[in-house]
């Protein structure tokens, strides 16, 4: 090990990781210029290579990159959105709303989008990820505003991502995809605002005030370039670079080589697809909304609070041991949370920091929280949602999807899925508590709770 391995978390949230967890955040510490720790958030659960909520940041000259650090769902990432109704005026018509929804964001395995494109423009979209949904129609300047980086990583070359990628991304903008996606109805009560200040500046203003939150990412078009780039590295690492490695899993290359270089490309073009994707979903909320209610989205008050990714490596500058460096962040299944007075952040959060999306499943509830100064010991980093405790086949063992689906509806949650089989896996007693792992995020530092939301209507992959 280079460095040593910390772990964010309660004594009760580390006890319940699995030891795997542990063993794949030593396995990340071996690795080529990696700086400070290997990192776990509170959520964290075993994934491919590197467990699940793990962040390392390597040297952007001795250091590498590695796919199984990023996540095979590329920028799978939350949006939270806001509006000025209030439970009481959707109460009446949930049931037309969540079926709307169900019916105009496509969901499930192989879905596809109603965006058309051709190649050129698909390239176009990797480019200019949210930026082009906004230009062709289907968002504002203020969603770019409240997106992490605009929308758009700047580095994406679509000539470093295959034909075949291309083919299985084109038809896929504007859809959940499955697994554990998901658009949810959401409400917020004064009793669960932990920071009414912060609240307010988030645009959650009044009591049992209706929100909306989704959950998804770069679809097959994230996957494929993923898949692609282990294979090369695989091959490049042993015989090109002689770089020795614990688990076939953590295949990496050099940052500053061709393959890296070209792997980073790629991997920012599948970001842009997936932020591009959120963009248009959230276009299709708000088509909804107004057809239900009869009223513009403008009035509605359907804004944006914030859009953040998950599986993504950045270019980013951190302070390390007094010093300021230029840093490649891996994070995957870890949410950025910079704190006040950041400048990537909008005007209106530089004194509140940036919003933090924790999603929890579809039975529990999810927070907002706010980024803080003392991340810097995560390099800005936070818990990304309450994380696995049970395997998918598990779950489907222990409860039938229709079973599953009824026990909701009875407690108040309408569900409308793509598939039964998928929604057992996705039982909340198949994660971790999400209060406990949001109240850990804030007690070691992470981020600050802000306001706990309570789902009321989900459409699941």
């Amino acid at each position: 090990m280079r460095v040593p391995v910390r772990i964010f978390g309660s004594e009760k949230l580390v006890a319940e990781m699995d030891d795997l967890v542990f063993l794949q955040a030593a396995h990340v510490a071996t690795l080529p210029g990696i700086v400070g720790a290997s990192l776990c958030m509170p959520d964290a659960h075993r994934g491919y290579g590197f467990p699940i909520g793990g962040v390392a940041a390597m040297d952007t000259n001795a250091g590498v990159i590695s796919p199984g650090g990023i996540g095979f769902d590329i920028n799978c990432g939350m949006r939270l959105v806001r509006t000025d109704l209030t439970w009481a005026a959707v109460q009446p018509r949930v049931r037309e709303l969540v079926d709307a929804l169900a019916e105009r964001v496509p969901a499930g395995v192989g879905s596809r989008g109603f965006v058309r494109l051709g190649r050129d423009e698909f390239d176009t979209v990797l480019r200019e990820g949210a930026g082009w949904a906004v230009r062709s129609g289907y968002g504002t300047e203020a969603d770019l505003e409240h997106t992490e980086a605009r929308g758009c990583f700047d580095r994406a070359d679509p000539g470093t991502v295959s034909e075949h990628a291309k083919t299985r991304g084109l038809r896929q903008i504007g859809t959940l995809g499955s697994g554990n996606h998901y658009l949810e109805i959401q409400i917020v009560r004064r009793d669960n605002v932990y920071d009414a200040e912060f609240a307010r500046a988030f645009g959650l203003d009044r009591d049992e005030q209706v929100i909306v939150m989704f959950h998804c990412g770069s679809r097959g078009f994230g996957h494929q370039v993923a898949s692609e780039y282990l294979r090369t590295f695989l091959h490049a690492m042993p015989i090109k670079y002689g770089i020795p490695v614990l688990d076939r899993e953590l295949a990496c290359a050099p940052f500053p080589s061709e393959e890296g270089q070209a792997y980073f490309a790629a991997m920012s073009c599948a970001a842009n697809m997936s932020f591009a994707n959120r963009q248009v979903i959230l276009h299709r909320i708000r088509e909804v909304f107004s057809a239900t209610f009869g009223r513009d989205a403008e009035s509605l008050g359907i804004q944006t609070v914030y859009d953040v990714a998950h599986n993504t490596a950045k270019l980013e500058h951190h302070e390390v041991d007094g010093v300021q460096r230029l840093l490649l962040v891996h994070r995957k299944g870890s949410t950025r949370a910079f704190p006040p007075g950041h400048p990537e952040l909008p005007a209106e959060y530089q004194t509140t920091g940036q919003p933090v999306i924790l999603g929890g499943s579809m039975e529990t509830g999810s927070y907002l929280l706010a980024g803080v100064p003392s991340g810097a010991a995560s390099f800005f980093s936070s818990a990304h949602g309450s994380g696995r405790t049970m395997s998918r086949i598990r779950a489907r063992k222990l409860i039938g999807g229709r079973e599953l689906q009824d026990r909701m509806e009875e407690r108040g949650i309408l569900v409308r899925t793509a598939s039964l089989r998928g929604l057992a896996e996705e039982a909340g007693f198949a994660y971790k508590n999400v209060d406990e792992v949001a109240e850990a995020s804030e007690q070691a530092g992470l981020s600050r709770r802000v306001a706990r939301l309570v789902p009321v209507a989900n459409v699941k992959g």
